[in-house]
């Protein structure tokens, strides 16, 4: 058999897999040679399952093999459902047969990479008898380490019968033991147990008939929502020793993992996700209008929003309603000429402050915010002011009718109307239109001194801008009066302390909406600290436990391929 005809049995035994991955088949009851089995059909059941995103993928691979292995294929797309987290898109994304697919290729060169001869001492504990054939128990002692890892659990005994008889299958037609390992990787790397967080319950003794989630759910939970990647040798082992259902042991270590710099990725992830950072790799900008927008202003937005947010939130362990008002952030040298300021450093990041009657205040005076809610061509105060509301305040908008007429906002260059301001005032004479733009344009009218990539303006077609704005029954003037305005709302800090708890289980707010309110309490009670507020929602009692016990059926039934 050639190795291209290999790797297409490989993939298809890897497909036939699935049904015991996702759950179709009970978990295999523990047996005296694993010390470390996860558990059996009596106690354990599968309650949900989320799709790890493309970082997170990334991020797991370069932790256990290296940053150096490099990852290809084209991943799933996880779409975000309106007005919530891609993270709670992943309860709902399925991998169909065709998707999976588009794994193997990631798979295949992930797997040849992980086992490649630099790294094989690393990863491979013993020599085979004879390196151009298969040798189980050698490949068993490589491989059920490795799936450890990957599957953020130890392999159940029948996972590693299946494994290693892959390998030897493999080293065959490869003639190579080594090429057989890799194989039997490839097929670890497109499983759903790798691909999926896939969270088991038990029986819970404090609530006699209803669930709680096990250890190894909570330790790849805790991981993935703090760190943004899999679960370290810490969290296994604490999960293997059924630590992490204490509630003083589980703390202990939520305490751990905030406290480590590691954290700063989780947090990166989790405003990532929660301000829509996809929408960067859309943007584009009419190069006539501003040509000061180029490749290095549009990467270095996402950096500069989030370098200040950590550097606020973390390093300045600030009240999270100083990111509305804070006068500092970081600039490089392919953003001065938008904010019009001298960069000394020709390249990486300085500090840099704005004066304090300068107009830019916090996030909303960043270049970043400012430029991916505007138009190609012109800025946008309903879209801004959207954004506030959806993003920062999680009021939802309802979209526009479609029949709604929108030429008199477009006219930019009518002198008549030579405003943002009045061209909207025009358009808003039509009453289906009026409701909504009164929730969205006070707000963003607020930073029409900003154009449509964040450089200063005093003018549009020759007349003064008007930056009066309001919110809700707050007036003011100016960005840097919104960030007050911004900082005063509780809505701000309720809505964010529902996208963390969104963003660590997967449920709506609406799901918990009396969580929520708990959850703001303590937020608040201990200064609005970013770190107090995910140590809460990592120690909250109803965290880990099961709302649903009944099984995604759906889902795991699209995985299956049926």
């Amino acid at each position: 058999m050639s190795l291209r005809r290999s790797l297409k049995a490989l993939a298809l035994a890897g497909a036939l897999a699935l049904p015991l991955a996702a759950g179709l088949v009970p978990l295999p009851a523990p047996a005296p040679a694993v010390a470390a089995e996860p558990g059996s059909a009596s106690t354990l059941r599968i309650v949900a399952m989320r799709r790890l995103t493309e970082a997170q993928y990334r991020n797991a691979i370069a932790d256990i093999f290296g940053t150096d292995i490099r990852v290809a294929g084209r991943f799933e797309p996880i779409v975000r459902t309106v007005h919530e987290l891609i993270a709670r898109g992943a309860r709902e994304a399925s991998i169909p047969p065709s998707g999976l697919e588009n794994f193997a290729p990631g798979g295949r060169i992930g797997g040849g990479q992980g086992l490649a001869e630099p790294r094989r001492d690393q990863f491979v504990p013993c020599k085979p008898v004879d390196p151009a054939r298969a040798d189980a128990a050698c490949a068993d002692a490589t491989l059920a380490p490795i799936g450890r890892y990957l599957f953020r659990r130890p392999l159940t005994v029948s996972e590693r019968a299946f494994y290693t008889k892959l390998a030897g299958d493999a080293a065959g037609p490869t003639g190579s033991f080594y090429k057989g390992l890799e194989l039997s990787l490839s097929a670890m790397l497109v499983s759903p147990s790798f691909l999926y967080l896939i969270e088991t319950a038990e029986p819970d003794p404090a609530r006699p008939g209803e669930l709680r989630l096990d250890n190894a759910p909570r330790a790849a939970r805790l991981s993935f929502m703090l760190w943004d990647t899999t679960p370290n040798e810490a969290l296994l082992q604490a999960a293997e020793a059924g630590r992490l259902t204490d509630p003083a042991a589980l703390r202990a270590m939520a305490e751990r993992m905030i406290a480590s710099p590691r954290f700063e990725s989780g947090l990166r992830a989790f405003f990532s996700d929660m301000l829509l950072f996809e929408k960067f790799d859309e943007l584009a900008k009419d190069p006539v209008i501003y040509p000061y927008f180029n490749q290095g202003v549009l990467q270095s937005l996402p950096e500069q929003t989030l370098r200040t947010l950590t550097g606020v939130l973390l390093n300045g362990n600030a009240d999270y309603r100083d990111i509305f008002t804070t006068r500092r952030t970081f600039m490089n040298r392919a953003l001065g000429p938008v904010y019009g300021v001298p960069v000394r450093s020709t390249e990486g990041w300085e500090p840099y402050e704005f004066s304090p009657d300068d107009d830019r205040a916090g996030l909303l005076g960043q270049a970043g915010f400012l430029a991916m809610y505007s138009h190609s061509g012109r800025s946008s105060p309903t879209l801004r002011g959207r954004a506030i509301r959806e993003l920062l305040m999680c009021q939802e908008v309802p979209n526009p009718p479609g029949n709604v007429n929108f030429t008199a906002v477009q006219e930019t260059e009518n002198v008549a109307m030579p405003t943002a301001r009045i061209r909207l005032d025009a358009h808003n004479v039509d009453p289906a239109c009026t409701g909504c733009h009164l929730i969205t344009d006070p707000p963003g009218l607020a930073l029409e001194r900003f154009d449509g990539i964040g450089r200063v303006r005093t003018t549009e077609n020759g007349a003064l801008i008007d930056i009066t704005g309001g919110l809700d029954r707050t007036v003011f003037s100016g960005g840097a009066g919104l960030g007050k305005a911004l900082a005063s709302s509780p809505d701000t800090t309720l809505c964010v302390s529902g996208r963390a708890l969104e963003y660590a289980t997967g449920w709506t707010v609406s799901e918990a909406e009396s969580l929520v309110e708990r959850l703001e309490q303590t937020f608040a009670a201990n200064g609005y600290g970013i770190r107090a507020l995910f140590l809460a929602v990592a120690t909250m009692p109803e965290v880990w436990q099961v709302r649903d016990p009944q099984l995604d059926t759906k889902s795991r039934l699209t995985m299956a391929g049926r």
